[in-house]
């Protein structure tokens, strides 16, 4: 699912940017390629619904700005073929420690989710078994 769109990333990152990461022809158009776009928003979106996967329902009925916030830092480094500067590697990994706590359950998203599965009991369970050590059966023991 695309969490974020073109419109988004130049927002974000400006539309230079985007030509730089995307126009790789051999001739260059100054354009940005949408095709390169769409592939890197794809890619960041499967990576978003792997983490989300077990804790909510896909695909998610809307997208919250914290996921639409992650996909666009996911997508900015999909886009880089070479290094990312140290500004967007540092989105990158904020974005994926993100993601690892959503799927812990750390940081809950406001949308409708799976419910976990555990038991309706909470607390020790004790049971009530025969005590093998007993001061009837320690005759000559003690």
């Amino acid at each position: 699912m695309a969490y974020t769109t073109l419109q988004e990333l130049n927002d974000r990152y400006g539309e230079n940017l985007l030509v730089e990461l995307t126009d790789r022809g051999e001739v260059s158009t100054g354009a940005v390629d949408v095709n390169t776009v769409a592939q890197a928003v794809e890619g960041a979106g499967a990576v978003i619904d792997g983490y989300l996967h077990g804790r909510y329902t896909l695909p998610l009925s809307e997208t919250p700005p914290l996921i639409a916030d992650l996909a666009t830092a996911i997508t900015i480094y999909r886009l880089h073929v070479y290094e990312a500067s140290d500004k967007i590697q540092s989105e990158y990994k904020d974005a994926v420690t993100a993601l690892r706590d959503i799927a812990k359950g750390t940081i809950r998203l406001p949308i409708a989710g799976v419910e976990p599965t555990g038991s309706d009991e909470t607390g020790v369970k004790i049971t009530d078994r025969e005590r093998p050590l007993e001061a009837s059966k320690m005759t000559g023991f003690i």
